[in-house]
């Protein structure tokens, strides 16, 4: 049967579309590939991820895919580079707080070591002893509530108490201390609050500021404790007559592991302020400071109200 000069040219003109359509489809794969293989490229070579001549929606698309890939992948290495430093951080400070008492303890138990030692110059050192070892237990403690804090791997559950047990259970804990030093506590009468807050880490706060005050405080001294309400807040202030804070650090205090150099001849770590504001970012509260050098120093705690009094 002969075919039709018309339909020839149809099947002519078909099979070269068709053919046409495999050579696109061939050479569109083919840059798609190599489209592909460019953007990988970069990714691993840590070079910003071209666009500049693709006009195509689907590999337009795949290269934004691309650059968010290259964008998780660059704040991963930046995120783990911080934690190394973090990490190299907190090894060399924990190294040096630990230092001083654990040289301590090696002194007291040469010195121990010497059977011509009287029952009383033992006693003494043994006391020094367990000074030592108390002071690195709180150390160890306070660096591992630091660290569990930061990281989130601590949940405290906050919520509506009265303050007035709070504040009594950080005095029982710090009139030992301030007895030692003879500076007397005092607590100004308030109506009790029912405020926002974790009664144990609040009441750790507490005595890290009170103890703070009987370290700095010269023996004779006052720290008064009052409560002020506001209108979304409370605040708890410890005010003490000591050494004071220089205006220029009071920023400074916060932050991990800081030391004045005017209080470097006192034994301190540096974590007490830290720790403290860390808790109270837990349990949507703040923490700020007053001084004026040679007379004193107030800490203000500010606590969210859940009413108006008990």
């Amino acid at each position: 049967m002969k075919i039709p000069a018309a339909l020839c040219i149809v099947l002519l003109l078909a099979a070269a579309v068709f053919a046409l359509g495999c050579v696109y489809g061939w050479y569109r794969n083919r840059k798609m590939y190599r489209t592909i293989d460019r953007m990988l490229d970069e990714i691993l070579d840590g070079e910003p991820v071209s666009q500049s001549d693709i006009r195509e929606g689907e590999i337009s698309a795949l290269a934004a895919k691309a650059k968010r890939i290259q964008e998780k992948v660059d704040s991963g290495i930046i995120r783990a580079e911080e934690e190394k430093e973090q990490v190299k951080s907190l090894i060399s400070n924990m190294s040096h707080q630990l230092k001083t008492p654990l040289a301590g303890l090696m002194m007291y138990r040469e010195m121990l070591e010497d059977e011509g030692l009287d029952v009383e110059t033992r006693r003494r050192f043994l006391e020094k002893m367990k000074g030592q070892s108390e002071k690195i237990d709180w150390i160890l403690q306070s660096l591992f509530k630091m660290v569990n804090l930061e990281q989130g791997a601590v949940v405290f559950e906050a919520e509506a108490l009265p303050v007035r047990d709070t504040i009594l259970d950080a005095v029982t804990a710090s009139l030992d201390k301030a007895d030692r030093r003879e500076i007397e506590i005092l607590t100004e009468t308030f109506e009790d609050r029912i405020l926002w807050h974790n009664r144990k880490w609040t009441a750790e706060v507490l005595v890290n500021l009170l103890e703070n005050a009987v370290k700095y405080t010269k023996p004779g001294g006052r720290i008064t404790i009052s409560v002020r309400p506001m209108e979304m807040y409370t605040e708890i202030a410890v005010r003490d007559t000591g050494r004071g804070i220089r205006q220029e650090e009071l920023t400074e205090i916060f932050k991990r592991f800081y030391r004045s150099r005017d209080v470097e001849n006192i034994e301190g770590s540096g974590i007490g302020l830290y720790l403290s504001r860390l808790i109270l970012e837990h349990e949507k509260g703040y923490i700020t400071a007053a001084s004026v050098p040679g007379e004193g120093s107030t800490f203000s705690v500010f606590l969210q109200n859940c009413q108006n009094s008990v």
